[in-house]
């Protein structure tokens, strides 16, 4: 079953990144809530090197349609050169969650 909502995850250095990420999203009606998780470990390669870094994890709860726009105003603040912006789909949830995510962000 799809709900046509996703939730929208990316990471940052900061807990401040992710925060100004998280208003951003939350003010302009791209998502309906934002949680920031962390500080989480990350290990991964970047420019030929296995990395280790401390960073915060940023979930947004947004409609599917709404995707490349989101994607676009995090690109626009985010610090990372090459940010994880990765969208799941939301496939079943509870109908009074769904219903308040249908009320929280404009169609």
């Amino acid at each position: 079953m799809t709900t046509g909502f996703i939730e929208v995850r990316t990471t940052t250095e900061t807990k401040a990144d992710a925060e100004k990420i998280a208003r951003l999203a939350v003010e302009s009606r791209l998502a309906a809530c934002a949680q920031i998780v962390g500080p989480i470990d990350s290990t991964y390669w970047w420019q030929g090197a296995l990395e280790n870094a401390a960073e915060y994890l940023l979930l947004l709860k947004t409609r599917e349609t709404l995707f490349d726009t989101l994607r676009d105003a995090i690109l626009s603040v985010h610090p990372y050169e090459t940010p994880e912006i990765v969208a799941l789909p939301i496939t079943n949830a509870s109908p009074s969650y769904l219903a308040w995510l249908e009320n929280e962000i404009p169609s």
